[in-house]
């Protein structure tokens, strides 16, 4: 498979593992006691790499869905994370890693040096049935491919979406009018079929519903009002409009029974006015007969005035599946329009669409799914979790990361907005945490320090998601050694901020806990490496032997 190489390449491939594992600290939770929609979503104010990383113990493995906007590299100054990769951050991150060799790095060069271990880090936390959406344009679309071609793999490629938006009244050349969203899976083979109810079907199926009480069974007059009322509104029945026959069973629309290609089945049908056979298809029928007869008995077959008329199945309102198209159309006005009127004022340029965003979003996810956003800017997919957790009575629960000042005063400001409702929309409910980056777990030139201020509790759930790779869940004081079992083992932390923990007999005579096997951190070990051997236990020396990842 075809690979890309760049300057700096070398030095951020692996560049997630050296990454400073920095622990996340709540600074409040707003709404929580809504307790109908109360969730731990979370809202994180940091550099997104560093944010990442503190993710893993509680979310590697778990986030159903992935929607970043990453900075298109477009050479503009003035853009929210300057597309030049020129922001102090991401600066003084290159000269550290890169080193000298960032003094010749081009735009794309830095581009790709930024995006490569965020990925990484992404992929890391997608579940094993997840989806990664990228929005994209011209200037790094065909790189973006080939390093996520490189580490989610060609064969996890879903494909690419055409985003059409404003039009570009001053073209030099070719009026650019679209951008892209690239989709790949964690694993293709586990996702399933992607549909969803078809909201226009479903506008169709409820005006039948109304004519239906109107004329009752008298389905000429239904079909013929719900065909006019069809044609003054198929700006909001698109792809369903054609959908405006009606019978005893209700709204069908007609379609064809011939097969694709030549070779089709060829069987006699008679017709049930005239008994003579139908007229079959040039290239055969579509459907076995079995199928078809099994159509004819359940009157879903539509015959003509004759047998010289070709039969039609009928398509059922009620069983039209919207599908996520390869080209979607949003102007990309209207989002800022409606930022705008949520604040009054122009604060955001550029914000995506809510609902490009929250239709990418429903096809992947069900009613429980984790969204993560690393490039949150505005909050656009916040706003598109909960409005689509208020449309299906959803409990989604979204995770996103800004690194601007922004972040409370913008991003978190716009998701209590959509909760509480502003201008003339009725809030969705929901809650979410609002968090900052706080200090690194481990100090020293090497890491090889623990870093006490953190707290007990963070150490805790550091040392069991490092052996166990999950989330630590249970109640047990943080005093207490115990962290909990895992797969028939024990874990142990004997860690005191002031004291110096051994691992002795009388430590032993406090256990109580049946295992096959035992895991204990402690400071020191004053047992003999038989006696572990026999009692199957695995000492670990606090902090040379805590991962670090």
């Amino acid at each position: 498979m075809p690979s890309l190489h760049w300057i700096g390449k070398e030095k951020v491939i692996n560049h997630h593992h050296d990454i400073p594992f920095k622990v996340l600290n709540k600074q409040y939770t707003f709404n929580a006691d809504d307790e109908n929609h109360y969730n731990e979503s979370k809202i994180i104010h940091g550099d997104n790499l560093e944010a990442l990383k503190a993710l893993l113990p509680e979310y590697e493995g778990k986030v159903k869905c992935i929607y970043i906007d990453p900075p298109y590299n477009t050479g503009k100054d003035a853009w929210k994370y300057n597309d030049r990769v020129e922001h102090p951050t991401i600066k003084k991150w290159l000269d550290h890693v890169v080193g000298k060799e960032g003094e010749d790095l081009s735009r794309h060069d830095k581009w790709l040096c930024m995006m490569y271990p965020r990925i990484k880090l992404l992929q890391k936390l997608l579940s094993k049935d997840g989806v990664i959406y990228i929005s994209i344009d011209d200037h790094e679309v065909f790189n973006l491919k080939l390093i996520l071609n490189e580490i989610f793999g060609l064969n996890n490629f879903i494909g690419n979406i055409i985003w059409e938006t404003a039009t570009d009244h001053n073209p030099r050349q070719i009026s650019v009018e679209h951008e892209y969203v690239l989709c790949y899976a964690k694993n293709k083979t586990l996702q399933k079929e992607w549909f969803t109810k078809s909201q226009a079907a479903e506008t169709i199926q409820s005006k039948y519903d109304d004519l239906k009480v109107k004329y009752l069974s008298d389905t000429i007059k239904i079909q013929a009002e719900l065909r006019k009322w069809i044609k003054s509104n198929k700006s909001k029945l698109n792809l369903v409009e054609h959908y405006d026959n009606v019978d005893q069973k209700g709204v069908f629309h007609d379609a064809d029974v011939a097969n694709t290609k030549f070779g089709g089945y060829a069987y006699e049908i008679l017709h049930p006015t005239t008994g003579k056979p139908c007229k079959i298809p040039e290239k055969g029928f579509r459907f076995p007969e079995e199928t078809m007869k099994s159509l004819i008995a359940n009157d879903d077959i539509m015959f003509g005035d004759d047998e010289n008329t070709l039969i039609k199945p009928k398509k059922r309102i009620e069983n039209v599946k919207d599908r996520l198209r390869s080209v979607v159309y949003e102007d990309g006005r209207a989002s800022t329009k409606d930022l705008e009127s949520m604040f009054q004022k122009e604060i955001f340029k550029n914000p995506k669409s809510e609902t490009v965003v929250r239709r990418l979003i429903s096809f992947c996810t069900d009613s429980n799914s984790i969204i993560l956003d690393s490039f949150a800017g505005s909050g656009t997919t916040a706003h598109a979790v909960l409005n689509l957790n208020q449309q299906d009575g959803g409990n989604r629960k979204f995770i996103l990361i800004e690194m601007e000042k922004y972040a409370e005063s913008i991003t978190a400001e716009r998701v209590k907005r959509v909760i509480n409702g502003y201008a003339n929309k009725t809030g969705t409910g929901g809650s979410f945490s609002y968090y900052s980056l706080g200090e690194s777990l481990f100090t020293g030139e090497n890491n090889e320090y623990l870093n006490e201020a953190v707290g007990i509790d963070k150490i805790r759930n550091y040392v069991w998601y490092s052996e166990t790779r999950s989330p630590l869940l249970n109640d047990i004081h943080i005093d207490h050694p115990f962290l909990g079992k895992h797969q028939g083992t024990a874990y142990y932390l004997l860690y005191h901020a002031k004291e110096f923990s051994s691992l002795d007999y009388q430590t032993l005579e406090t256990i109580n806990i049946q295992a096959d096997q035992y895991i204990i951190y402690a400071d020191n070990c004053l047992l003999s490496k038989e006696f572990l051997l026999n009692h199957h236990i695995i000492f670990k020396k606090i902090p040379r032997d805590i991962s670090r990842f």
